[in-house]
């Protein structure tokens, strides 16, 4: 019984190193991710794949909901510095890319709701 327990505290131990810790939004990171990203905003068409990894890496940092309304505060602000965003574009990004994202792409955005 003994060495089961001591088994068992071991395993979760390694788990515990195992599990990544999460890492906090940061607007640089989240600016990085969308720049391969610009042209398709401003002018549509098909994103390139490396702004679709982008997309993935919001997507995979914004796991919970703090996160998210950070990640939605820093594309809200890019956004907001784009002066030519085609609208149409930024909603369909997403989507095009084959991912599922909770935070739009724009500045009007409400990242409280």
């Amino acid at each position: 019984m003994k060495a089961a327990v001591i088994s068992l505290i071991v395993v979760l131990a390694m788990v515990q190193l195992m599990v990544k810790p999460g890492r906090a939004i940061n607007c640089g990171l989240v600016d990085a991710s969308l720049a391969p990203c610009l042209t398709y905003l401003r002018q549509g068409g098909t994103p390139p794949p490396q702004c679709c990894d982008g997309v993935r890496t919001i997507t995979g940092m914004a796991t919970t909901p703090a996160d998210k309304r950070a990640a939605c505060q820093c594309v809200k602000d890019a956004a907001s510095h784009q002066t030519t965003l085609n609208d149409d574009a930024a909603k369909t990004l997403p989507q095009k890319c084959g991912v599922k994202m909770d935070i739009p792409i724009s500045p009007t955005t409400d990242c409280n709701a």
